[in-house]
């Protein structure tokens, strides 16, 4: 299951990245990166630090989805995802998130999810502080 999954998703951000312009995107290197993503993370979240949930891969439905809405979505919050640390028109570089986490993040560096997360905290009466 795990092979597929990262052929799959390896092959995904190759297309991704070649339509970005990207001419050295090569599913192979993908493929190596997105694996060393993977056993970095140790299991957990790269920006929460949230346990993922492995055996959720592949078994994201359509049809369930489309009858359920975001009710079904929300059970695959910790679905193991790829994230692109950079543009896409560099170096294979990516990080392993749950599907919320990767939702929530979209495009943004991370210093401008930081800020976005920070906002969104103290707009609800949180004080942020860096742990120095």
């Amino acid at each position: 299951m795990y092979e597929r999954w990262l052929r799959r998703k390896a092959q995904a951000h190759v297309k991704r990245d070649r339509r970005r312009g990207n001419e050295t995107a090569i599913g192979e290197a993908y493929r190596v990166a997105i694996h060393a993503a993977v056993a970095e993370s140790g299991g957990l979240d790269a920006y929460t630090g949230e346990k993922l949930d492995w055996s959720l891969i592949s078994q994201y439905d359509n049809d369930e989805s489309q009858e359920h809405g975001r009710h079904y979505k929300r059970g695959f919050a910790l679905l193991p995802t790829v994230d692109h640390v950079g543009d896409g028109k560099g170096q294979a570089d990516f990080r392993i998130c749950g599907w919320r986490t990767n939702d929530a993040k979209s495009d943004l560096e991370m210093p401008e999810f930081l800020a976005v997360c920070q906002a969104v905290l103290e707009h609800h009466g949180y004080v942020v502080a860096n742990r120095d």
